[in-house]
């Protein structure tokens, strides 16, 4: 956890001074009032003892004692202020660091952690490192200068009463100690239940649909049920054992007080304490408030104990994150991109995903130009958004290279390689707002003009159009209150407002019906027209025009050439046009 402290600046550890020199104050203030209650002690006895009225004295060392309770809350206020918005502060530069470090995450990375564990990691854990700072500020600096002070005050006092107290500081040292290592090990496991709830939990509320549209509600909740058992297991025994704290504290406090009040009192009838019985009740009151100032002390310790080794997991995990190096690394970038020509070139690429034994693509070679539409079409598991992901750079080749303008895609700044890129995935995904901030995701200066020609060329400016709010309508997180061909065109709406020199469609147009499909193909023609179009398709009607054509098999090029030389020399790509369209059809196109 001490590694996170890297994020305070050196304002801020001047504030931890602060808090040292305040909580100090604040402890040497608590320790003059026992001596004050002693004064008065004296007082009271000596007037017994005389017969004079001591109402003043008593009064004056009184009124000391609420000015020094002033100053000390006082203090403990400061304090505890600073602290707060020191582990605040800390927590949320945390958070943004964490953020920002996994959005360059590939998908390797996020696979690796997984996506609730992220998401965990950003809040849970740093709320518990939040907690543990604020706590550390405060009580690990308190309990060693109370402690110290304390001992140094009962030491002068008298030795037997001394030992009583180092009695029980050693209970306290073996109920902690016994109990830590019974629940220690437990709260990194309880940090991992919660990730596999949230997973579970995540991946319930995101495929509900499915769920119930096969009433598959039991399976589900059997799933839930395990992982929330597990945890509910480990959580109950971690909480057992620190309810036995509370009671085992107040065992030991009060059992210690009333060996304090027993043996002072032995030692004031045997006046072995103090010069007379008057100053001994004065020097066992102040032993006693001392000795539980000792014990408070202590006290904090446990609370620490309590907290510090669940944060002491949380910043571990924060770390792992924060640690974890790029697998997509821009060590090698050198180029930026300056020219107007655009050529991409696969060349014997082969690749397989990370801890995969078998490779998903087989020695790829390929060349596609600026003002050219190039398409991939093959079963289910053939590799062809694969090749969109390494052209993207989401993952890089295990062998061979991609060169874009004859240069290794790796010599490009990941900046400058997706501004060359528009890029419309499979799955629509918008995001909570509105049509218009959708849009500027694409180009941030686009004004209204720019987003109603992306809008109409996409075919969906009349979603805009029918609503009063026009491009402010709104739109819900994920494009719930969409449809889901209205998620696909507005995506396609997005990529073409950014007017980016690739253009990649990835299955983009199959929750689109084949009137809407053509129309918005034959919209795009004079809009990619200076740009190179890549394609991955299903519906042969989507690729027909396509200048090159590749089918794909198990990972490897079966066919490549256009759509009339494919259907005389390949036999796949046949097969998947006959099977969707029939010979009448195929003979008019």
């Amino acid at each position: 956890m001490l590694k996170l402290f890297r994020f305070f600046k050196w304002y801020h550890w001047l504030l931890i001074l602060v808090i040292i020199g305040l909580i100090y104050g604040q402890v040497q203030m608590d320790l003059k009032l026992p001596e004050y209650m002693g004064r008065i002690i004296m007082l009271i006895g000596q007037g017994i003892q005389t017969g004079d009225a001591q109402t003043s004295e008593i009064l004056d060392e009184g009124l000391m004692m609420l000015l020094i309770t002033f100053g000390s809350i006082t203090a403990t206020v400061l304090a505890s202020l600073i602290a707060a918005r020191l582990g605040t502060r800390l927590a949320v530069t945390t958070r943004h660091k964490l953020y920002e470090h996994i959005s360059g995450f590939s998908a390797e990375e996020v696979n690796h952690f997984s996506t609730p564990s992220l998401i965990t990691r950003s809040t849970n854990d740093v709320q518990q490192v939040q907690m543990a700072v604020i706590i550390m500020l405060r009580m690990l600096i308190t309990a060693p200068i109370m402690a110290v002070s304390g001992i140094a005050k009962i030491t002068n006092i008298n030795l037997t009463m001394s030992l009583v107290v180092v009695g029980g500081v050693v209970a306290i040292l073996t109920l902690i100690s016994v109990l830590f290592a019974l629940v220690g090990p437990k709260f990194q496991k309880v940090q991992k239940q919660t990730d596999d709830v949230n997973q579970v939990t995540r991946e319930t509320l995101t495929g509900i649909r499915v769920i119930r549209a096969h009433h598959a509600e039991d399976i589900q909740a059997s799933k839930f049920e395990s992982v929330n058992d597990n945890l509910t297991k480990t959580q109950l025994f971690v909480n057992t054992g620190l309810a036995i704290l509370n009671p085992g504290m107040m065992f030991i406090m009060n059992s210690l007080n009333l060996a304090l009040i027993t043996v002072g009192a032995l030692l004031i009838a045997d006046n072995a304490l103090g010069t007379n019985p008057i100053e001994g009740l004065s020097l066992q009151v102040q032993f006693t408030s001392y000795a539980m100032t000792i014990l408070i002390a202590f006290m904090m310790l446990i609370m620490l104990f309590i907290f510090l080794p669940r944060a002491w997991v949380s910043a571990k995990r924060i770390n792992e994150v924060l640690y974890t190096p790029y697998a997509i690394k821009e060590d090698q970038a050198t180029e930026t991109f300056l020219s107007n020509r655009v050529k991409v070139e696969f060349k014997h690429v082969s690749f397989k995903y990370p801890k995969a034994e078998e490779y998903v693509l087989k020695d790829i070679s390929f060349i596609a130009n600026k003002g050219e539409t190039i398409a991939f079409i093959g079963s289910t598991g053939s590799g062809k958004s694969t090749i969109v992901s390494l052209l993207l750079r989401f993952y890089d080749v295990s062998e061979g290279e991609i060169l874009i303008n004859d240069k290794n895609i790796q010599s490009y700044y990941l900046k400058d390689l997706y501004a060359l890129m528009g890029y419309v995935p499979q799955k629509g995904t918008l995001f909570r707002g509105t049509i218009a901030s959708n849009l500027k995701i694409g180009k941030k200066d686009a004004d209204q003009t720019d987003m109603q020609s992306s809008l109409k060329t996409a075919q969906i400016l009349s979603l805009a159009e029918e609503s009063e709010q026009g491009l402010e309508r709104d739109i819900d997180q994920g494009g719930a209150n969409v449809s889901g061909g209205q998620k696909q065109r507005l995506s396609i709406a997005r990529a073409l407002i950014k007017e980016p020199k690739i253009y990649i469609f990835d299955d983009s147009f199959s929750a689109l019906d084949y009137r809407t499909d053509r129309m918005l193909r034959n919209a795009l023609k004079p809009k990619v027209k200076e740009s190179l179009t890549v394609i991955i398709g299903q519906r042969i009607g989507t690729i027909l025009d396509a200048e090159q054509i590749i089918v794909l098999d198990q990972g490897e090029i079966v066919g490549k050439g256009t759509h009339h030389e494919l259907m005389k020399s390949c036999i796949p790509y046949q097969d998947i046009a006959y099977a969707q369209l029939s010979k009448e059809e195929l003979g008019n196109v």
